[in-house]
């Protein structure tokens, strides 16, 4: 099920590239809201969704921009949120960037902890991964690439090609681990960029305690000016691991650990929660979000085909015995062979195409097609097969068309081709009375598809 904070918790800090102080309150949200940000600050409570076509820059951080409303450095935000599982809530600020805190995720984490997450009343949708995707910058490098999973799993490998950092990598098997393994995971940054940056202006809330600075550069008697007064620091040294004072690392890999924080939090701006394995190679803003409208594009094509993602060596709720005992179909009119799953408002059934079937005999005998007519007959059996098993006594009862409405044929269905039929209730059934949308699948192809209404009736009794 979908979940949500059960109240509201504010944290402030500072932000790290805008250095003004900003108030953060994450609030509860109804089901289907996604991560939504507010900006109390300006007129109107402007609301930006967290989505990756908003998206506008990825220099330092991701940002996103909607009606000329801005939201900065959003990542460790949202990879927070999915590290404890929610997914929906409300991220009002007054200003345009959440606070750094110490630089990582694990303050959210434990701010979100504090109050608790609470189950809703809809399911959650996931885009699961059946196929390899892959997203490269060949500017870069960058690659990532996402392998089917039953779980939500992240690799990232990075080099930087400097001594002083190397070459690491970081794994995380389930993103239910992400509390202990990468929250507290700090950002970081080179010593040559962050003088850049202090030099334009770009890193105004920044301190030793809240970014690793790795010193891959002279440390000049001008850059440990520049550096004292940035931070507010009497004196900045190098420790002899190559970063600058008065911050121990958390990880010996932690730079790695941390791009895969980013990756978790660019990928969330993808809309919808992830069932695949994500390999990162040198990942970073742009990739990631480049990444993140791949995952939506595929996300809303697949909510288009809307197609069951069954494991069809699973024990069926009802095998061809199980369906002979509910209905009165026999062969060879008895057009299911299988029923995967079951509830008080849907049903998917399964047919196997095979070249004996009767009506290939005389239907295009030279180039076999299943007639559209008996596609949407075993879709009506799927259904009724919905209708009966809420029945005690089923064989006192059978189903008869009433009207058929909106029907669309796709795609052939040939010798050799499965069917996956699912059935929805449009509205309760009322005074025997079915009203249902049946979609049939061939692969990830819908086709066939049509709106039926049946009516319930008893057998005359002999």
């Amino acid at each position: 099920m979908q979940k949500t904070l059960q109240q509201e918790v504010t944290l402030s800090g500072i932000g790290l590239h805008t250095g003004k102080e900003v108030k953060l309150t994450i609030k509860p949200a109804k089901e289907n809201t996604g991560f939504v940000f507010v900006r109390t600050d300006l007129e109107g409570h402007p609301q930006v969704e967290a989505d990756v076509n908003y998206v506008v820059a990825t220099e330092r951080g991701t940002t996103l921009e909607k009606l000329g409303v801005k939201i900065t450095t959003c990542e460790h935000l949202l990879a927070a949120l999915v590290g404890c599982d929610v997914d929906n809530a409300m991220l009002e600020m007054d200003a345009s960037e959440p606070p750094i805190l110490d630089g990582s995720s694990k303050y959210f984490v434990e701010a979100i902890e504090s109050v608790g997450v609470v189950e809703q009343g809809i399911a959650r949708e996931y885009l699961v991964i059946k196929e390899v995707l892959t997203y490269n910058d060949p500017a870069t490098g960058s690659e990532i690439t996402i392998i089917p999973s039953d779980t939500y799993e992240i690799t990232t490998m990075v080099d930087f090609g400097t001594k002083v950092l190397g070459t690491q990598n970081a794994t995380l098997k389930n993103i239910s681990e992400f509390k202990e393994e990468i929250s507290s995971a700090r950002t970081f940054s080179f010593l040559h960029e962050l003088e850049m940056l202090l030099d334009h202006g770009l890193i105004k809330g920044g301190d030793i305690s809240n970014a690793i600075v790795y010193v891959d550069k002279d440390l000049t008697p001008d850059t440990t000016e520049k550096l004292k007064k940035a931070f507010g620091k009497d004196n900045v040294s190098i420790r002899p691991n190559g970063i600058l004072d008065n911050l121990n690392l958390n990880y010996p890999n932690e730079a790695a650990r941390h791009k895969l924080l980013d990756v978790i939090g660019d990928l969330a701006l993808a809309g919808v929660k992830i069932k695949g394995k994500v390999i990162a190679n040198k990942p970073g803003h742009y990739v990631n979000t480049q990444f993140a409208k791949k995952l939506n594009r595929q996300w809303k094509l697949q909510k288009k085909k809307n197609v069951p993602d069954f494991d069809l060596t699973k024990e069926p709720v009802f095998d061809i015995n199980g369906i002979m005992k509910l209905m009165p179909h026999r062969p060879p009119f008895l057009l299911i062979d299988k029923i995967l799953e079951l509830s008080d408002s849907h049903v998917v059934g399964l047919k196997n195409v095979t070249m004996n079937e009767p009506f290939f005999v005389g239907h295009f005998p030279k180039e076999p097609v299943m007639p559209g007519v008996l596609q949407v007959e075993a879709l009506a059996q799927t259904g009724g097969i919905l209708v009966l098993a809420s029945v005690p006594d089923p064989e006192n009862y059978s189903t008869y068309f009433i009207k058929i409405d909106k029907v669309k044929f796709k795609r052939k269905v040939v010798p050799g081709d499965t069917i996956i039929f699912k059935i929805e209730l449009i509205e309760p059934i009322r005074r025997g009375i079915v009203h249902m949308q049946g979609y049939g699948y061939v692969g990830d192809t819908v086709a066939v598809e049509a709106e039926l209404m049946a009516q319930v009736a008893k057998n005359k009794v002999d």
